[in-house]
């Protein structure tokens, strides 16, 4: 059976700080993900993140969900895909703008490589380290493949059924689904093992990012659907993105 921590989505411009209110040692040289983690407690498997290609063939854009009191995200990456992706030392911090994702409900990463890599995404949260499961930058190979081949009914009032079957494949591990308003605001944000999503009914979710109750979506009204198909190690095949007016 398919493992949920494998996922990620993991999904984000304003820049970030580090606050220097986290367990670090002010004289300590933090170059490789390995010197971080020997000065902190942590926790793995715990950061939902993932990255897709762009329209650039040589950009990257990693996500990730900052849960409420996450601080200090940053970026590591390795310098190829052939060292082995569980060892902390083959990972070196790169400084990049933190920039919003849907308000900032997300967070993004932003990065020029010709080199596909391991990348691993990290935060504090209430003292620990936490880290994400490495993800496989694979725009050279396999990038991303954008769409806006998503079937959208309203069997009933403001509650939408999303499709993708036509976008499946079996590279994709889970699915990522954000429902947002008209100002880009998320108002929902699943995953499904299944190629479909009804707004707002959880039986095929599987994880849940959404902190507050969805709003009833209002009548001839404009909202947005994105969606993520990412494979086991994190990446996103498929990126699908469309707007649509409830009935």
């Amino acid at each position: 059976m398919r493992n949920i921590k494998y996922i990620l989505i993991a999904l984000l411009g304003v820049a970030c700080s580090r606050d220097g209110g986290d367990d670090l040692d002010d004289v300590a040289v933090i170059n490789t993900l390995s010197d971080l983690v020997a000065l902190n407690d942590i926790q793995i498997d715990n950061v939902i993140a993932c990255a897709s290609g762009s329209e650039n063939p040589e950009e990257v854009i990693a996500y990730v969900y900052p849960r409420p009191g996450a601080t200090d995200l940053r970026y590591f990456e390795t310098v190829n895909v052939t060292v082995d992706k569980n060892d902390y030392s083959e990972y070196f911090e790169v400084s990049l703008p933190i920039e919003d994702f849907f308000n900032g409900y997300i967070k993004t990463f932003t990065r020029q490589t010709v080199e596909e890599k391991w990348v691993i995404i990290s935060f504090f949260e209430s003292g620990i380290l936490h880290l994400s499961n490495p993800i496989r930058l694979r725009h050279k190979t396999q990038n991303t493949q954008f769409t806006d081949q998503i079937t959208i009914e309203e069997p009933k009032m403001g509650m939408p059924l999303f499709n993708w079957n036509n976008l499946a494949d079996n590279k994709n591990a889970i699915y990522f689904q954000v429902v947002s308003d008209a100002t880009d605001e998320l108002l929902s944000g699943t995953y499904t093992f299944e190629e479909q999503f009804q707004y707002y009914i959880l039986d095929n979710v599987v994880l849940n990012i959404t902190l507050e109750t969805p709003p009833i979506l209002i009548p001839e009204t404009t909202y947005g659907f994105t969606l993520m198909g990412v494979s086991e190690d994190n990446w996103v095949n498929v990126l699908g993105q469309r707007t649509f007016n409830t009935q």
